[in-house]
């Protein structure tokens, strides 16, 4: 029997989206996935009680708010939110293109 060749994810092609808000799973790695999110507005407060969730930016900003302050991050730029931290994002000028690392099946809280 032969195996199948591994698809190829071309990132701008699933950064294509025109939705206000788009995050859908790009991959998936043993029991993580990996998640592609197009944000022209911003996203809720929320926690993950059950994953840590690392964000990493391929297109313009990303502000992730915290209750101490907000950090933000520039194209290249990685940062891991513990499990259990409370947060939210928000795309600095029109749009940001983020690549999200989380358990499958992570557990969203939102308030």
């Amino acid at each position: 029997m032969t195996e199948k060749l591994p698809e190829i994810v071309t990132l701008a092609a699933e950064a294509s989206s025109g939705a206000p808000y788009d995050n859908r799973q790009i991959a998936r790695v043993n029991d993580h996935v990996v998640r592609i999110s197009v944000m022209t507005q911003p996203y809720r407060w929320h926690a993950h009680p059950n994953c840590d969730e690392v964000f990493l930016v391929i297109e313009g900003s990303l502000e992730i708010e915290f209750e101490e302050g907000a950090l933000r991050l520039g194209p290249g730029q990685m940062i891991t939110v513990p499990r259990g931290r409370r947060h939210r994002t928000r795309p600095v000028g029109d749009r940001s293109v983020n690549i999200t690392f989380e358990a499958a099946g992570a557990e969203s809280i939102f308030e």
